[in-house]
């Protein structure tokens, strides 16, 4: 762990972390303000409920970390499901777990419950990714990489 501070007092594990512009707002169309039209839910609507949440180490949201993109969010309104993929701002990133359960934590507040969602690390950025999918009885380690349901 390197630098001081943070939110939590504590040490922070990445000090200077690279701050990314947000996305635009995306503008409302007439079709999506008409209450008598069912509205479908796509990836930009699941990235923008996601986008705001807030770093637990550092002042800036997700977005602004790159620890989530709309690139990385699927949705499959007809089959009533979403995947987001994450990335932890490093390797080694202790706050993981943290980061996955406040992204699957807003979807479960802000869908409908038909939704059935997949919340995991983006493979190949997280050091102990592997470790965590064997079948090793480690079931909060499991749950680290594949929040499903």
């Amino acid at each position: 762990m390197v630098g001081g501070g943070g939110m939590g007092g504590g040490l922070l594990e990445n000090a200077n972390p690279l701050i990314y512009e947000r996305s635009g707002e995306r503008p409302v169309t007439a079709g999506e303000e008409d209450e008598q039209v069912p509205d479908s839910i796509d990836a930009r609507e699941i990235f923008d409920l996601i986008r705001s949440i807030n770093d637990p180490e550092h002042p800036l949201t997700l977005e602004e970390l790159n620890v989530v993109e709309q690139v990385r969010v699927q949705v499959s309104d007809p089959e009533s499901t979403v995947a987001v993929a994450f990335t932890p701002t490093i390797p080694h990133c202790s706050m993981a777990t943290l980061i996955g359960l406040s992204i699957k934590v807003k979807l479960l507040r802000s869908l409908p419950q038909r939704f059935k969602m997949d919340v995991h690390i983006t493979p190949g950025t997280h050091a102990s990714e592997h470790a965590g999918l064997r079948g090793d009885g480690d079931h909060e380690c499991k749950f680290l990489y594949r929040l499903s349901g």
